[in-house]
């Protein structure tokens, strides 16, 4: 009887049959998970990379003329929307600020402007301070972006992504408002 439970218990160790199921069934759930993370970092990135073209975008057109209206202004941050396609745009805000710098360098808003979902940059005066060339200006753009991952909560939470573009007027040293 002894021998028979021992040869039952040494052909059950010996088989192999289902072996690969077993294997399967530990590494896929691995696998998906790696699979599902690395596609919402890449998208990640990649709304990351869109959402600092979209300061570019904005900065580059408001900086094209001596003053703006706000129908250019309208279409630099439609612009800057654009730039953030396939993304959906929900999440998107964008602030405008024209800086300029006085005979001694030091910086004052002439204007802002803030569209969408965003906060205002409390420090924005501090951030040009390298920048300070007396009787000259600059332009902000500051871009926030929430990123949703499709696999949200599951490998990589949402993102909030905020970018700064900074540059100069290209007809004048300051771009006004009209």
């Amino acid at each position: 009887m002894l021998v028979k439970i021992r040869k039952k218990i040494r052909s059950w160790i010996e088989c192999e049959d289902g072996m690969a199921a077993v294997e399967s069934a530990l590494v896929f759930p691995v696998l998906l998970t790696l699979l599902a993370g690395t596609f919402d970092m890449g998208r990640g990135i990649l709304s990351n990379q869109k959402a600092i073209r979209a300061s570019q975008v904005t900065a580059d057109l408001v900086t094209r003329a001596r003053a703006v209206t706000m129908a250019d202004i309208d279409e630099a941050v439609e612009a800057g929307e654009q730039a953030l396609k396939p993304f959906p745009t929900d999440s998107f805000g964008v602030e405008i600020i024209s800086i300029r710098f006085d005979h001694d360098a030091n910086p004052e808003i002439v204007w802002s402007e803030l569209r969408g979902d965003i906060s205002p940059d409390t420090e924005v005066l501090t951030k040009v301070a390298s920048l300070a060339a007396p009787d000259e200006g600059v332009v902000v753009v500051n871009v926030e972006y929430d990123f949703q991952p499709v696999f949200a909560g599951f490998v990589v939470n949402e993102i909030s992504m905020r970018e700064t573009a900074f540059a100069r007027g290209r007809k004048s040293a300051v771009v006004s408002l009209e």
